[in-house]
């Protein structure tokens, strides 16, 4: 086999909020992609409007950085090696994503925190690199922290390493477990741009002041890619993008050829079909910018148009002998929600250019579809409504929150979890949850996971005031989780999980004691109503705001549902103003996230999205049509 000197794919992988983003930052800083006077921003990769407000990443997204330091010589390179980087999310619900950047490179990038240790999404991504066969580099990030401990961690993720090894060695992969004794490890502060392969003293930062170790452990480690000399193309579509003058673009990896600018090609399709199109475009990535090029090799990372509707798991194959690579496998969906157009009387009234038909929202699920093979849409017994299957509630929020600001309104469902029958019995998927709490909290979640169904495995303390859980606990018992967590235990609770297969119906959960204030009828909140009711409940909505029948309004201080008539206007009396007594004494609502409303949302509720407002309310509106339905589920329950 042939190899490319001049290029390193890798792939940086971790767990939410260890820094992978804020490390793919200091290299692009110091491969001298931005010019000097160039004011660079925090988490530069994290381009997505929600990534920087929620300070996660949501999409796998690639850039290149040119190392010229003194190693690229000795090895053969003067000129310098391009090292392609591919950022990878950290969250389990976007673990299509993290499956898609280690498709297309050879090689990834383990970080840890240097306190937190290995977490759920540790295991999980890198479970994935060993199966795929890739050599794997630890850095062990954060060391400057105070609470760090860094020789527990290194020890931690060594044995997760061996353990997992171990696993998919038995599973029948190939592994050389005797090369992952000798697993290289860097010592990191990202925020500080320093790496070191000598450990530093807890909470110290590392005794070099940039990041060349890194860079020389990946050029070491990480294999340069390998190709067959005059083997016919094969280049796999793993990501796709768009520009305003080209179109769709695929972000392709080639393994085997050469892309040429202009020449035919064919598209390997993911029906087995080959569709034959003219390549009209090269995009290579230099930093975060992309310039067109003639043509791209083996082993390069490039950006291609041509094709209008090209796909996911593609592949770019010779017209002549085609030769398809396999398809991305994707793990199956855990947990669904129903989206449905919005049907409620405030429909279409809060701006102009709203999207509000089915055939908008069927089309814009459809485009979804193509850019995020993690997701399934499946057709409902209604004609304006869709399952929407994913890994967890967090990536089908995020998907209900772009809609919303592209101008779509729709409805979603509380979420369900995807069930599979397996010899005749009703299985469920479950989840291994890693939380984080101080000392005084344990038993307060210990009692929050065993009212969900959930089983200890293990409870560690490090001494340092926090105890670390680990629960075994069905999906549908961690919908709505976070929100009791943060409460019970004053916002201090840390909650990750991860995928842990299926196992029997674990039996009824009750995760909400408290039933909904339902509006009886349309109009306005008054503020003398909602004076007269605010000691039945806290409320969600503003005095004056539009409501509905069958609007949840509030929160029941007392389980079951109960109507009120929030409109109630006070007759005026010798006073000026029929409010002027009034305004003073209401509690303040509660302002909830979509997030948080599909959370508190109940099995016969939903939660009303527009690029407006949110609203959480009965899916049948009508009070008597609800009370007519509930009396059936009640009489069914009991045969």
């Amino acid at each position: 086999m042939a190899v490319r000197g001049d290029i390193r794919n890798v792939a940086i992988v971790a767990h939410v909020d260890h820094g992978k983003t804020t490390l793919v930052n200091a290299m692009l800083q110091q491969s001298h992609v931005f010019s000097e006077r160039e004011e660079v921003p925090d988490r530069v990769m994290d381009s997505n409007d929600l990534e920087k407000e929620k300070g996660i990443t949501i999409l796998a997204k690639n850039t290149a950085v040119k190392y010229t330091g003194p190693l690229a010589a000795k090895l053969g390179q003067p000129d310098g090696i391009t090292i392609n980087v591919v950022d990878t999310p950290g969250h389990a619900d976007f673990g299509g994503e993290v499956e898609r950047g280690i498709s297309m490179v050879d090689g990834v990038v383990l970080l840890v925190d240097a306190s937190e240790g290995p977490l759920p999404q540790t295991r999980f991504v890198l479970r994935k690199a060993l199966e795929a066969k890739l050599p794997v580099i630890l850095v062990i990030n954060k060391t400057d922290r105070p609470d760090a401990r860094i020789s527990e961690v290194v020890s931690e993720s060594t044995d997760l390493l061996l353990g997992l090894a171990q696993d998919v060695s038995e599973e029948g992969v190939d592994l050389d477990l005797d090369s992952l004794l000798d697993l290289p490890v860097i010592y990191c502060a990202a925020k500080a741009g320093k790496a070191s392969v000598n450990q530093p003293a807890d909470g110290a930062v590392p005794d070099n002041d940039d990041l060349e170790p890194l860079f020389e452990a990946i050029l070491n480690n990480i294999p340069a890619p390998e190709y067959e000399e005059g083997a016919p193309l094969q280049a796999h579509v793993t990501n796709i993008d768009a520009s305003d003058y080209l179109g769709r673009l695929g972000l392709v990896r080639i393994y085997n050829g050469t892309l040429t600018k202009g020449r035919q090609y064919g598209l390997s399709r993911v029906d087995g079909s080959i569709e034959n199109f003219k390549l009209t475009e090269i995009l290579r990535t230099k930093g975060l910018q992309r310039f067109p090029v003639d043509e791209a090799g083996p082993g390069d990372i490039v950006a291609v148009a041509g094709v209008e509707d090209i796909m996911i798991g593609e592949t770019i194959v010779d017209q002549d002998d085609p030769r398809p690579l396999p398809l991305i496998h994707v793990d199956d969906p855990a947990v669904s929600m129903t989206f449905g157009t919005n049907d409620s009387p405030l429909a279409g009234t809060e701006g102009k250019d709203h999207k509000l038909t089915a055939r908008m929202l069927k089309d814009r699920l459809d485009r979804e579809l193509i850019g995020n093979v993690s997701i399934k849409v499946l057709p409902t017994d209604r004609p304006d409504a869709w399952e929407v299957q994913g890994r967890g509630e967090l990536a089908l929020a995020i998907l209900a929150e772009q809609m919303r600001r592209e101008g779509y309104e729709l409805t979603v469902g509380r979420p369900q979890v995807v069930t599979k029958t397996v010899d005749g019995k009703l299985q469920e998927p479950m989840e291994s949850d890693t939380i984080d709490v101080p000392e005084e909290y344990m038993g307060a979640v210990t009692q929050l996971m065993a009212d969900r169904k959930g089983r200890m495995e293990t409870m560690t303390n490090h001494g340092s005031g926090w105890v670390r859980m680990q629960f075994t606990v069905p999906s549908r018992g961690l919908l709505g989780f976070r929100t009791a967590l943060l409460t019970a235990t004053r916002g201090t609770g840390i909650s990750s999980s991860i995928s842990a297969g299926y196992a029997p119906w674990a039996g009824d959960i009750k995760t909400r004691q408290n039933g909904s204030m339902v509006s009886d009828r349309s109009g306005k909140a008054s503020p003398y109503a909602m004076q007269k009711l605010q000691a039945r409940g806290e409320f969600f909505v503003k005095p004056q705001s539009p409501v509905y029948e069958g609007q949840i309004v509030g929160i029941n201080n007392k389980p079951g549902d109960l109507d009120i008539n929030i409109t109630l206007e006070k007759h005026m009396t010798n006073m000026r103003s029929s409010t002027a007594d009034v305004l003073e004494t209401l509690t303040p609502p509660i302002d909830m996230s979509l997030e948080e409303s599909l959370d508190f949302a109940n099995d016969d509720e939903c939660v009303e999205v527009t690029p407006e407002s949110i609203r959480v309310r009965k899916i049948i509106l009508d009070r008597d049509a609800w009370y007519k339905w509930n009396a059936r589920q009640r009489r069914a329950n009991k045969k």
